[in-house]
């Protein structure tokens, strides 16, 4: 599975902004499907993700209730809606593919879950 992601720039807080990212190969909707972040000089953390079907959703708590997680399996594209962006969702944000047939969607929140990466789209969120 081939990721590309897009849709980052520069909002001011209160703002929104949303990420695609694009999937290649026939095996997507059998995936997890994750985004995480990551903001200079700290680790990569976790935003949300999302299983194949029917579609369930789990979010990092900083970001609950402000962003959306969903998936287009027929365009083999997944989304990250953001709203009301703060400074502190300042990062580079990747997407990520996991293959965990039968997993929690509780277990799917760390970087070694995920098998494969987007390179990342920037967001910066302005005070």
């Amino acid at each position: 599975v081939r990721l590309q992601a897009s849709g980052g720039g520069l909002v001011q807080a209160g703002g929104s902004l949303r990420l695609s990212c694009a999937a290649s190969g026939r095996t997507f909707i059998t995936y997890f499907m994750g985004w995480f972040r990551q903001a200079p000089g700290k680790e990569r953390e976790f935003v949300a993700t999302i299983n194949w079907s029917p579609g369930n959703t789990y979010y990092a708590d900083s970001v609950k209730g402000r962003f959306t997680i969903s998936r287009d399996n027929a365009k083999n594209t997944v989304y990250l809606q953001m709203n009301s962006l703060i400074p502190e969702d300042t990062a580079v944000y990747y997407c990520a593919a996991g293959r965990r047939l039968g997993m929690p969607i509780t277990t799917m929140t760390t970087v070694d879950m995920y098998d494969h990466w987007g390179q990342g789209t920037l967001v910066t969120v302005s005070s």
